[in-house]
C-alpha cells in the first residue's frame, strides 16, 4: 500500500520516495512507489502531474491513478528505474493548487444550491480550463438567480472561513445528519470529511485549500440543461476564472472593433448587424428571383417541345440547393414544362404538376442505371447525384430518358 503523503499535508510540493514496481512499454513507464505526493484521479479531481526523479533517469509524470496501490504513468527519460532505487517527488504545483482551488469550491457552490433550491450535486468534474457541477433540478434558473447564487458562494469564499478535513473510522450518527450527501456505500474506511463552517460538511477523498480565502473568487460561466432532470454548471476559480474572463473580454471587446459602431453593448451592435443582414437578405431574394425570371426566359426559347410538353435541359455551375430552387420555382410558374439541370455531380429534375403521363423518380432511377450514383424524390421533383459520368453526359442521358417516356406515353 502506497503511503498518501498528499492527504498528510496536501501543500507539501516536493519529497523521497523508493520505488516498489516498474513496468516500462517504450517510452511510456508506470511506477509504483512506497509514499506519494501525487493524488490519483478521483471523485471529479484529476490526477497530479509534475516529475519523477532518480539516479539517471527522470519521469515526466502525466497520470496517477490508484486507490490503495498508486500507479505513476509518465514518459521515461534516461535509463530505465529499478525497484528499490531512491526518487525524488516534484509537484507540478499550479496545476495542483488550482485544483484544490477548484475543488473547495465546488463544495461551497454546492452548498448555497442546495440551500436555495434544494437541489443536489449529481456529478462533478475539474477541466484544466473550467469546472462543471449536474444538479437535479428539473426547474430553471434565471439569470438574476444565477448571480445571486454567485454573490453567495463568494460570500463564503472572502469570508476566509477554515477548512478542516476529519477523518473516522465510522462516522457518528450526529455527523451523519450534518452531511450535504450521504456516504457511498462503497467507500470504506478511513473515510475523510471536509468541513466548511457551517457551510458545509460531505465526505471527500479530494485535496482542498485550508480556507475559502484561498479560492479567490468564483465565477459561473454558463448554466444548461444536460437531461430533463439535470441542470449543468459550469464555473472556474482562481487563476483559471481570470484566465477566462480575460479571454472572453479578449473576445468582447475584439468583437466590438470589427463592428461598424464601435460603441457598448455588444448585444444593440449585433441586433444592427441582425437588421442590416434581413435587409440585405431581402433584397438579394429580390434579386435572385429578378434573375431568376430572365433565366427562366432565356432557358424557354431553347426548350424543345416533346409530345406537346416543353423540355429545358442547361448545364448549371450553381450548388445544387440554388439549382434545386431555381428548377421548383421554374416549374411551377411555366404549365407544361418539364426541367433538368446537371452541375457538378448533382442531377435536378422537376415537372409542372399539371404535367401528366411521367414521373421524375422513374426518370432519375433510368439515369442511375446507365451514370452510376444514388439519389430519389417524388414524382414532381427528383434528384441525385455521385455519378460516374460528366455533367453533360449525365445531362444527354436524362433528356433521352424523358424523350423516351413521353413518346411511350402518347396516344
Amino acid at each position: 500500500m502506497t503511503e498518501k503523503l498528499f492527504y498528510r499535508d496536501p501543500y507539501l510540493r516536493e519529497a523521497n520516495a523508493r520505488i516498489t514496481g516498474v513496468e516500462v512499454e517504450g517510452k511510456r513507464v508506470k511506477l509504483t512507489l512506497d509514499r506519494t505526493i501525487f493524488y490519483p484521479e478521483g471523485g471529479g479531481q484529476p490526477s497530479d502531474r509534475g516529475r519523477i526523479e532518480g539516479n539517471g533517469f527522470a519521469v515526466r509524470v502525466e497520470k496517477v491513478t490508484g486507490k490503495d496501490e498508486i500507479v505513476h504513468e509518465g514518459i521515461i527519460e534516461g535509463r530505465t528505474p529499478e525497484v528499490g532505487g531512491e526518487v525524488r517527488l516534484i509537484l507540478d504545483w499550479e496545476w495542483r493548487y488550482e485544483n484544490m482551488r477548484a475543488h473547495t469550491g465546488q463544495h461551497i457552490l454546492s452548498a448555497i444550491i442546495k440551500g436555495l433550491y434544494g437541489a443536489e450535486t449529481t456529478g462533478f468534474q475539474i477541466f484544466p480550463e473550467y469546472n462543471k457541477i449536474e444538479i437535479d433540478h428539473s426547474g430553471e434558473l434565471k439569470w438574476t438567480e444565477i448571480l445571486e447564487i454567485e454573490r453567495k458562494t463568494n460570500g463564503v469564499i472572502w469570508g476566509d472561513i477554515p477548512v478542516e478535513v476529519e477523518v473516522y473510522g465510522e462516522l457518528p450518527a450526529e455527523l451523519r445528519s450534518l452531511l450535504r450527501k450521504e456516504v457511498s456505500s462503497k467507500v470504506r474506511p478511513p473515510i475523510r470529511v471536509v468541513r466548511i463552517g457551517t457551510v458545509d460538511v460531505t465526505p471527500c477523498g479530494g485535496t482542498h485549500v485550508r480556507s475559502t480565502g484561498e479560492i479567490g473568487f468564483l465565477k459561473v460561466l454558463r448554466v444548461y440543461r444536460k437531461s430533463r432532470k439535470l441542470l449543468r454548471v459550469e464555473f472556474a476559480t482562481g487563476v483559471r476564472a481570470l484566465k477566462y474572463l480575460d479571454e472572453l473580454l479578449e473576445d468582447y471587446w475584439s468583437t466590438l472593433n470589427e463592428m461598424p459602431n464601435k460603441n457598448r453593448p455588444l448585444v444593440e451592435r449585433v441586433g444592427e448587424l441582425k437588421e442590416e443582414l434581413e435587409e440585405l437578405e431581402a433584397e438579394k431574394d429580390s434579386l435572385r428571383r429578378e434573375l431568376w425570371e430572365w433565366k427562366g426566359r432565356a432557358l424557354l426559347k431553347e426548350a424543345v417541345e416533346v409530345e406537346g410538353v416543353r423540355v429545358v435541359a442547361h448545364v448549371e455551375s450553381s450548388p445544387m440547393k440554388d439549382a434545386q430552387a431555381f428548377a421548383v420555382s421554374f416549374a411551377d410558374k411555366n404549365p407544361g414544362t418539364v426541367i433538368v439541370l446537371a452541375g457538378k455531380n448533382y442531377l435536378i429534375l422537376a415537372k409542372n404538376r399539371g404535367v401528366k403521363n411521367i414521373d421524375m423518380r422513374e426518370v432519375l432511377r433510368e439515369v442511375l442505371s446507365k451514370a452510376g450514383g444514388g439519389g430519389g424524390g417524388s414524382e414532381v421533383l427528383a434528384r441525385g447525384g455521385g455519378f460516374k459520368e460528366n455533367p453533360e453526359r449525365v445531362l444527354e442521358i436524362a433528356l433521352e430518358a424523358i424523350r423516351g417516356r413521353l413518346s411511350r406515353a402518347s396516344p
